[in-house]
């Protein structure tokens, strides 16, 4: 029987479509391909008897063309301070465990790797303000990212808006914006000026709780 689960926080994500990302409407990404970098914050959580309250969790993905094809790779990063157990939880989380088959965008996207790069439990430095569209993720030797807000390009004024969705596997609500990743390791990523979304989750074994 799977074990039942929550995670509550914040998320910061960084892909290489351009601003809006195409694939958030059932689009073809921009560039053909797709390669994002996520950072995770649980503000609370659970897996089964296992309180997850506090910890980061980050991923680094790269697929040759759209995820519904396949063939893609991940690097997925756990946070050091997790014990033993906890280690476990995350991980069964993240590779779509213990999940209904398409319920989370965790389920969704390990379903479409071919190459899973063997965890690397480090320290993440994360901050996130979703309402203010500002972000940081920096990982020792792997990840060098930061969020902002779109700037209206002729007035400077910062450009606020967001994507609702209603039968969405990630978030109910993103804030747009835009980031800046580089990585380094197994996933090599340069990604600058590209989509960038702040948001708040809510998930659960059977998707997002409402």
């Amino acid at each position: 029987m799977s074990t039942t689960w929550t995670i509550h926080g914040r998320e910061f994500a960084n892909c290489n479509c351009a601003y809006g990302c195409p694939c958030q409407f059932n689009g073809l990404p921009t560039h053909g391909d797709c390669s994002a970098v996520v950072g995770i914050e649980i503000d609370n959580g659970h897996h089964g008897d296992t309180v997850l309250d506090g910890l980061r969790i980050a991923g680094i993905f790269s697929w040759p063309g759209p995820i519904h094809m396949g063939n893609g790779q991940a690097l997925p990063i756990v946070d050091q301070r997790a014990d033993a157990a906890q280690r476990n939880a995350l991980l069964r989380i993240m590779s779509g465990q213990d999940t209904a088959a398409g319920a989370t965008m965790f389920n969704v996207f390990a379903s479409m790797l071919t190459t899973i790069h063997e965890p690397v439990f480090t320290d993440i430095d994360f901050a996130v303000d979703v309402k203010k569209r500002q972000a940081r993720l920096k990982v020792a030797g792997l990840i060098d990212q930061r969020g902002e807000p779109i700037v209206n390009p002729v007035t400077g004024t910062e450009f606020k808006g967001a994507i609702v969705l209603d039968g969405g596997f990630e978030y109910t609500r993103a804030e747009m914006g835009r980031g800046w990743t580089k990585t380094d390791g197994p996933i090599k990523l340069d990604l600058a000026d590209s989509y960038g979304q702040f948001a708040e989750l809510h998930l659960c074994q059977d998707g997002i709780i409402h």
